[in-house]
């Protein structure tokens, strides 16, 4: 005796489908490379930070206007020549070099008051020596630059030509034995300015790589995926080509490396970062994301799968007699 399957057991499976396998539009974030090699190509970075000219560090070539409270024969204009002095009448020759502004002045006056009772000097740097200053890493030409000037964080970037693609999302700037770390994240994507600090002659900026995240499980697309500008949870997802209907998303694991033998583990719920209710995670490097199958889903999925071939070929014979 032949059966047929009856049409709205299949509607009814077709519905149960339909309410699981909803998708939701993520909206891609512009990675730090991007945003950072886009600011760089402006030209008003000077004027979004202002020059920290107590910090700078004085050197031949440098030109200084000079100023004595109240004395206003003694104001000039100097320029620091190669030894490191410079001609103040009528203090005669004094070595600055070396120096920070508060030093210099300190120098200065010390020496005035031989001559004028205590002397209140000023000094405002007209214009800045040519210095050195390094940049390695993931830039696009990573080498040593002159500048002239005050230079910006992001004037040397620009200037090295931008960040490579698989540039990470910090980097590190050298001065002497202190070593300063900018988070470039939070610089370009966040827009924080106040991270677009100051470089001086003899600094050293090293942009290393980014790292490695891995996705796996129920996505369209698994694997390694480079980690670059502060990637987040959705963004990683999105890279392995989104989740496949049968995803748990309300059980994704994060496996991050705790420097001991055992993984920490962070669940999260996807439904819920896209709905606004709790932050999209940042990953860091070496993160594994497991995004574990719902079995009951996988079951209807397989069972519609197997009830559409028979619908396709017609009636199905059950070999049944009665």
């Amino acid at each position: 005796m032949r059966k047929s399957i009856p049409f709205f057991i299949i509607f009814i499976i077709a519905l149960l489908l339909l309410s699981c396998g909803g998708k939701k539009t993520i909206q891609q974030k512009t990675p730090v490379v991007s945003a950072i090699n886009q600011t760089t190509g402006g030209s008003s970075l000077n004027r979004a930070s202002p020059p920290i000219q107590n910090d700078y560090i004085l050197g031949p070539g440098d030109v200084l206007d000079i100023d004595v409270f109240q004395v206003e024969e003694l104001k000039r204009t100097v320029r620091i020549n190669s030894a490191g002095y410079i001609k103040f009448p009528p203090a005669g020759r004094i070595k600055i070099s070396g120096l920070t502004l508060p030093k210099a002045e300190e120098e200065i006056g010390a020496r005035l008051r031989h001559y004028i009772n205590k002397p209140v000097v000023s000094i405002f740097i007209k214009e800045y020596m040519s210095q050195k200053v390094t940049i390695l890493g993931a830039v696009k030409n990573p080498q040593v630059y002159v500048m002239d000037g005050q230079k910006y964080l992001l004037d040397i970037i620009s200037a090295a030509g931008g960040l490579e693609k698989d540039a990470g999302d910090v980097c590190y700037i050298q001065r002497g034995r202190e070593t300063t770390v900018i988070n470039l994240y939070d610089l370009l994507y966040k827009g924080d300015m106040r991270l677009n600090i100051p470089v001086f002659a003899g600094d050293v900026i090293d942009v290393p790589m980014g790292g490695v995240i891995f996705v796996d499980g129920s996505v369209n697309g698994p694997g390694a995926f480079p980690v670059s500008g502060g990637i987040t949870l959705t963004q990683a997802i999105a890279m392995a080509k989104g989740l496949k209907s049968v995803a748990e998303k309300d059980n994704i694991r994060i496996y991050r490396d705790s420097g001991k033998e055992i993984r920490d583990i962070i669940e999260v719920d996807y439904d819920e970062i896209l709905a606004n209710k709790i932050p999209d995670p940042h990953l860091k490097d070496k993160d594994i994301v497991v995004v574990p199958m719902n079995g009951v889903k996988d079951f209807f999925v397989k069972f519609f799968r197997t009830i559409r071939f028979f619908v396709r070929f017609g009636d199905v014979s059950t070999g049944v007699g009665y």
